[in-house]
């Protein structure tokens, strides 16, 4: 099983890269999805398991404030290993309608940033990694939320090389590396084993990175300079298949 989600990650990763390729006018609405997809994911499916399998050693308090933990760290490691390029082009260049590379490409920084992309991916396949080690039910529920996120790294990890200079050869090279970085993590997270009684701590602390995920990163940056209405409905769509998809697996 663990090997086949491997594969999809890296299948994943390199056709959000193609997408970014072909669809530059549409990505809004495959993140705004993907922000739906792993929200309900969270709210739906993580969290009520976190929950539940911390009956006996943890409160519900410790529960939520581990969710917090979570989110907080997953947004301090967002915030300094990934490069949001686009916004840092707009703060330096001064302007609303041009991105900084119209007037000043910069290879390196396309560099760093898929580079940054590449060890956020393989952390995504660190945690499935470690969650295969605890069931296979989890493991495959963060696996659900890693490969929508990994399609997105694939977009994100093509457009901040082009964005910044690079050619299209380039940004397919960076692809791949981004694409090959969560099998890397997925290996290393099988190596450790994860003690039965911190289970549900250890899901509560995966649920609060995906909060951050989902509403932090995917959900702005499928807004961002693009109308509202159907990025809105793309969203809620995602949350509904993931309700369905939900209680379809576990009898909701």
């Amino acid at each position: 099983m663990i090997y086949i989600i491997a594969f999809a990650a890296f299948t994943a990763t390199c056709v959000g890269g193609f997408f970014a390729l072909r669809f530059k006018d549409k990505l809004h609405l495959v993140v705004g999805f993907s922000a739906g997809a792993v929200l309900g994911l969270v709210f739906f499916d993580l969290l009520p398991e976190s929950i539940e399998m911390s009956r006996g050693f943890f409160s519900v308090d410790t529960i939520a404030l581990l969710v917090a933990v979570g989110f907080v760290v997953y947004m301090v490691l967002d915030r300094v290993f990934v490069l949001h390029g686009c916004d840092e082009d707009h703060k330096q260049s001064g302007t609303e309608g041009h991105s900084h590379s119209d007037q000043h490409h910069s290879p390196a920084r396309g560099m760093f940033g898929a580079g940054s992309l590449s060890v956020h991916s393989m952390m995504d396949g660190l945690a499935i990694g470690l969650s295969f080690g605890v069931s296979n039910t989890l493991g495959v529920a963060v696996a659900v939320a890693v490969l929508t996120h990994d399609f997105s790294d694939g977009i994100n990890t093509v457009s901040v090389i082009l964005r910044h200079g690079g050619s299209r050869v380039k940004a397919l090279k960076w692809l791949i590396v981004d694409a090959v970085a969560p099998i890397i993590g997925i290996v290393l997270g099988s190596i450790f084993v994860f003690p039965e009684q911190y289970v549900g701590a250890f899901l509560a602390i995966f649920t609060g990175f995906f909060l951050y995920l989902g509403a932090g990163d995917l959900l702005p940056e499928s807004h961002h300079r693009h109308p509202t209405y159907w990025t809105t409905i793309s969203t809620v769509i995602g949350m509904m298949i993931m309700f369905a998809v939900v209680s379809l697996t576990r009898g909701f």
